[in-house]
């Protein structure tokens, strides 16, 4: 059987959302938070509360954190494994300037000196299972070739392939041509990720490559909540199945955040976020009038629509 893992998306797959989708949907085979990082020179406590165990009951969660050097490799790694984590994974893929001007994500994958020096350090730890994600390179594919050579030497517990490079971050084509090679010379399990966004999507990429480990799905599964449980069960679930599990998300994630939070503007902006990639699953008008809302009276006149149209 395929794995099918979340991957993790900043300001939107935190440990509430993590914990009640594995209640309501399930199907997953492991969730990763996102990247853990240093800022002036700490482990940033807000990425640490998020991936407290006490926080992320009864799912398989694999902190992700992400580096540039050695030093902050080591750093994080202790930070994580300090929480009892024996699985880590390492983003050499996140095309964002913020990150990637400090030599973090898919820069790492330029400097083979800082890659070499952290693979060193993996293998120099046996009390931890450590993964990567990477992209095809920074702002061109060769740059795959150079990375790959260094990481088949790492220990890892698998590698996920975004075929993409960093310069295209989520858009344009997809480069089947690098992810063959990558296919035919890594020496790790490997996980597919990139524009999964149906059952059949799925059934393409394990029809292509049927030696893969499994499918890393992200922006599909915020967009299809129940696509992992679907695709496991060999199921279809009708429309009115799939709305009333995603009011069951949202009513409990809205309750959490209703419960914590101060102000109404913060609850409201933080609501609205969890429908962005939902529109085509609720319809235009709800969409809409979630999106207008201006209070939160407004917003829980809006989400009624869902699933009344």
């Amino acid at each position: 059987m395929y794995k099918i893992e979340f991957a993790p998306l900043q300001g939107y797959t935190d440990a509430i959302y993590r914990t009640v989708h594995n209640k309501v949907f399930g199907g997953i085979n492991c969730y990763y938070s996102p990247f853990i990082r240093l800022e002036k020179g700490k482990v940033r406590q807000k990425d640490i509360k998020d991936i407290f165990p006490g926080n992320n009951e009864n799912i398989n969660l694999v902190p992700q954190i992400i580096v540039n050097s050695k030093e902050e490799f080591l750093k994080l790694t202790e930070s994580v494994s300090n929480l009892g984590y024996k699985r880590i994974d390492i983003n050499m893929g996140c095309p964002f300037p913020l990150q990637t001007k400090k030599g973090r994500g898919a820069a790492l994958l330029q400097k083979a000196k800082h890659l070499e020096d952290i693979v060193e350090s993996i293998n120099s730890i046996n009390d931890i299972d450590f993964s990567i994600k990477m992209r095809l390179g920074m702002n061109s594919a060769e740059e795959t070739k150079e990375a790959l050579e260094i990481i088949n030497i790492a220990k890892l517990h698998h590698l996920t392939i975004h075929p993409r490079i960093a310069r295209q971050q989520y858009k344009g084509e997809i480069d089947y041509k690098t992810f063959d090679y990558i296919y035919q010379n890594c020496l790790h399990p490997i996980i597919y990720n990139g524009d999964i966004l149906s059952q059949e999507d799925i059934y393409n990429i394990i029809n292509n490559y049927p030696n893969i480990e499994g499918i890393m799905i992200g922006r599909g599964l915020l967009a299809k909540p129940y696509l992992a449980m679907e695709f496991n069960n060999n199921i279809r679930l009708s429309v009115s199945e799939r709305l009333s599990m995603i009011m069951k998300l949202h009513d409990a994630i809205y309750d959490y955040y209703s419960s914590v939070m101060q102000g109404e503007h913060q609850l409201l902006l933080t609501m609205k976020t969890f429908w962005e990639y939902l529109n085509e699953e609720i319809g235009k008008k709800p969409y809409k009038a979630i999106k207008k809302s201006a209070n939160i009276k407004k917003y829980e006149l809006a989400i009624r629509l869902v699933g009344s149209y």
